[in-house]
């Protein structure tokens, strides 16, 4: 895993910030998943057969994935409570499999629900009332599992050109045989297709992160983005997310904390200049003394000094002496 995977998995595990960026997806920026009511669950999706026939060795069918970022939910809207579970996949790079990547990672977590619940009626042997269906596969009529919403962030200035959708990775034209074919979507944010309103939707640092990956590739416009906000306070987690992903040279400290991620930049492009001028000034010095330096190689040789003693002399190699009265004559 890069350094701008790690920044990004680590800037999303905040519940703040992955309460923001759901809000932003289902309610148009409405606060109605409360960071409060997050809970970060394992990101280990592992998927086994439902059977509970103790003689099948189910061991050797096990599939595991990890995702980004999974959280459980309570979202309490016009007096209805729901539970559902939330992920996170962090893209620094455009995955043209992502539809059925997400597939998999949702498919596996519906899965291990099952699973769970075919393991907590195996532990209290309550199959007394059940019929045969039930018991092999594990799951009572009145068993419940806990939906899953997965959203994709793009962490890249470049416009996400992937498939959307399972039916956009299909060459298949056909309305009737579509039908019959399950499609899947993705949930997407992505920078480059943000404006104005919709940045200004987010409650966190996510809006001024995507903001500046948005605008990244085009020093005027995000000058501008920077000049419009003045200050832009944001934590050091969020900082490294723009440092690592843009490659934007900015000092930001180790641990937890705060930045002013307007007046990093400012300083960064001051200390460039800086540089930049100082640069200058030591090559102005040193084709100022390499000039003297020959001017008095030349005199000493005028004066039938031999070439060894005039690039001891003046601290230059013999070749480079030979060079300057060669020139000369």
């Amino acid at each position: 895993m890069g350094m701008a995977d790690t920044v990004t998995k680590e800037y999303m595990r905040s519940n703040k910030v992955f309460a923001d960026a759901f809000n932003y997806l289902i309610y148009d920026g409405e606060q109605v998943v409360k960071s409060a009511l997050l809970q970060e669950l394992d990101t280990t999706e592992i998927a086994i057969p439902f059977a509970l026939d103790e003689n099948e060795n189910s061991a050797e069918d096990v599939v595991q994935k990890y995702r980004d970022v999974l959280k459980s939910a309570v979202i309490m809207q016009d007096a209805e409570v729901s539970y559902i579970l939330l992920g996170v996949e962090n893209q620094t790079e455009i995955h043209y499999a992502m539809p059925v990547r997400n597939i998999i990672y949702d498919a596996l977590q519906y899965g291990k629900q099952i699973s769970e619940v075919a393991k907590r009626h195996k532990s209290k042997g309550d199959r007394k009332g059940h019929n045969k269906g039930e018991y092999l596969s594990g799951f009572y009529k009145e068993d419940r599992i806990r939906p899953v919403i997965t959203l994709v962030v793009h962490f890249g200035a470049d416009e996400w050109d992937g498939p959307l959708s399972l039916y956009d990775m299909m060459d298949l034209k056909n309305e009737r045989l579509l039908e019959y074919v399950q499609n899947y979507r993705i949930f997407l944010i992505d920078p480059y297709k943000l404006t104005k309103d919709d940045l200004k939707k987010f409650s966190s640092s996510l809006g001024d992160v995507l903001g500046y990956i948005k605008y990244s590739k085009d020093k005027k416009a995000l000058s501008k983005f920077l000049n419009d906000n003045q200050v832009m306070i944001m934590d050091n987690d969020a900082a490294r997310v723009i440092r690592d992903v843009t490659n934007t040279p900015i000092f930001v400290p180790d641990g937890k904390g705060e930045i002013d991620m307007c007046k990093a930049v400012r300083d960064m492009i001051d200390e460039s200049k800086q540089e930049g001028k100082a640069e200058g000034k030591a090559e102005g010095m040193a084709v100022g003394e390499l000039n003297k330096a020959k001017k008095m190689a030349l005199k000493m040789y005028k004066k039938g000094d031999s070439i060894e003693e005039i690039a001891e002399m003046v601290e230059f190699s013999v070749d480079q002496v030979k060079e300057w009265i060669n020139s000369a004559v």
